[in-house]
């Protein structure tokens, strides 16, 4: 394993996210001295530590990986979750109803699929 690079991407993620060590290390209960050791790849993580990374960034373990092979959709869905992440439930529901909202306007005008309307039963 490159801890270098898992560090690396650990703090892209942190940045990213407007977050700072101290942040990160709250979410995850350690210190920050131990957050940056991680990384600069000084320092390796446990399992449960790194799980509780990739939740509070909010990416996969895989991601994390430096043999992630990254397609476009991955990346959007990334980005999605991360800008969510830090927004209240009641801001999620809206998000996800404006949404629908979208994607139903825009149906109107491209031919009808069934993946909006299952969708629209989860809420």
């Amino acid at each position: 394993m490159n801890y270098a690079y898992l560090g690396k991407r650990i703090r892209e993620e942190r940045c990213r996210l407007n977050m700072t060590q101290a942040d990160l290390a709250a979410t995850v209960e350690v210190s920050p001295a131990y957050i940056g050791q991680i990384e600069r790849g000084e320092k390796n993580a446990t399992l449960d530590k790194m799980t509780h990374l990739s939740t509070s960034l909010p990416v996969t373990l895989d991601y994390l990986r430096p043999d992630y092979v990254e397609d476009r959709d991955d990346n959007i869905n990334r980005l999605i979750l991360q800008f969510l992440h830090t927004k209240s439930v009641p801001e999620k529901e809206m998000a996800y109803r404006m949404l629908l909202a979208v994607f139903d306007c825009y149906e109107t005008t491209q031919p009808h699929t069934e993946s909006s309307q299952a969708a629209k039963t989860v809420l």
